[in-house]
This record gives C-alpha cells, structure tokens and sequence, in this order.
C-alpha cells in the first residue's frame, strides 16, 4: 500500500473480531518495521511489549475500564521506553559507523542523558510516539487495523508487565482485523490554522 494512502486510511478501531489471530510471521513483520522508527542518537530506546496471551489481555483489560479492544485485538502492543538505553552499551547503537564518528557520537550521548533525568524521559515519550505510528502504518499497510490507547491505569499496567522501574508505558496499540469499519473522521482543522511559515506571529 502507498504510505499517503496508509496515513489516510489509517483510523483508531473500536470493534475488532476477537477469533482472529495474528501468525507469528506478522508479529515479526510489524515489530521489525517498528524498530526502523528513528531515536536521538540512535540509542533505540523503544521496547515493546507484544501481548497475546488472553489471560493478560484480560488483566489489562479490567486495568482499562473494561474497554474491549484490549482483548479482542489479536495483538496488544505495550509501547514502553528504557530511560537507560543510552548507556546499555552504546558503542552497539554505531557499530557500523566510522572510528572518528564513534569518538564523537559516544560521549555526546553520555553528555546528553546523563545528567538529564526529565530528557531521558521526553525522549522515551518521542521515540515510542514514532514506533507507535510506524506499528500503525505497517499494520494497515499488511491489510490490518489499529487503535492507540492510552486509557488505562499506568501503574496497573505497568505491574501485570513487570516492567522494570527505569522504564516508561509510552501508550498501547491494539493491531487486528476490524469487525466494522471506523466512524467518519470527526472533523480536521484546516492547515491554515495549524501551520506557520517560519515563526508564530501576533
């Protein structure tokens, strides 16, 4: 599918048939076109947390107010960011690149995050908010529908996934085949509302 026609045709599903599954063929598919997403200085810092099982479906489902795309997706993806990918080995993050570019690059990351702790954050909410439209793109793309959600206890979510304390629930992204098609959009603002050219003016 061309990319314009995957962004226009891309919408947030309610209603997704819960007896279709996902092959683990298309699992890998999408989450390797996820993690082409670009992060600052390539730290790769997204991670992912694919849920399939219906039984944790189920928990996050109740830790959602009950909404039922949580279970009846075929794949739930917990978009979640590591605050200490930056220094998890980050020589891996430019193994490719030249000697003089690693010299730089290397301490500019250290430089950057380290004594940063609300920057290692943003950059969390960033670079899983890309991964997250890039999941989305590629699903419709494969003929499958999404729906970003982000109503749900955090902390609740964030204990029925172990998640590790230096990592951050950026949003969730239910991947399945729609039952319906979604509503009409609601309504876009025109662009010349929302752009401006070089600078805001009074």
């Amino acid at each position: 599918m061309d990319v314009f026609n995957a962004i226009a045709a891309r919408r947030s599903v309610k209603k997704f048939d819960p007896a279709h599954r996902l092959t683990e063929e298309e699992i890998e598919r999408l989450l390797g076109a996820a993690i082409l997403s670009p992060t600052s200085f390539n730290i790769q810092n997204w991670r992912f947390v694919a849920v399939t099982d219906d039984a944790v479906k189920a928990e996050i489902r109740r830790a959602g107010w009950n909404q039922a795309q949580y279970t009846d997706c075929s794949l739930l993806v917990i978009v979640c960011g590591d605050r200490d990918a930056y220094r998890r080995e980050p020589a891996r993050y430019w193994a490719n690149a030249a000697d003089s570019a690693r010299a730089y690059i290397l301490p500019a990351i250290e430089g950057a995050y380290g004594p940063n702790a609300t920057l290692r954050r943003d950059e969390n909410l960033r670079s899983g908010s890309m991964a997250a439209q890039t999941l989305m793109l590629a699903a419709k793309a494969m003929g499958y529908d999404t729906c970003p959600m982000i109503g749900f206890d955090f902390e609740q979510v964030g204990r029925i996934i172990a998640l590790p304390p230096e990592h951050d629930i950026v949003m969730a992204v239910a991947v399945g085949r729609a039952l319906e098609p979604a509503r009409e959009r609601g309504g876009q603002l025109p662009l010349a509302e929302v752009v401006r050219r070089d600078r805001f003016r009074p």
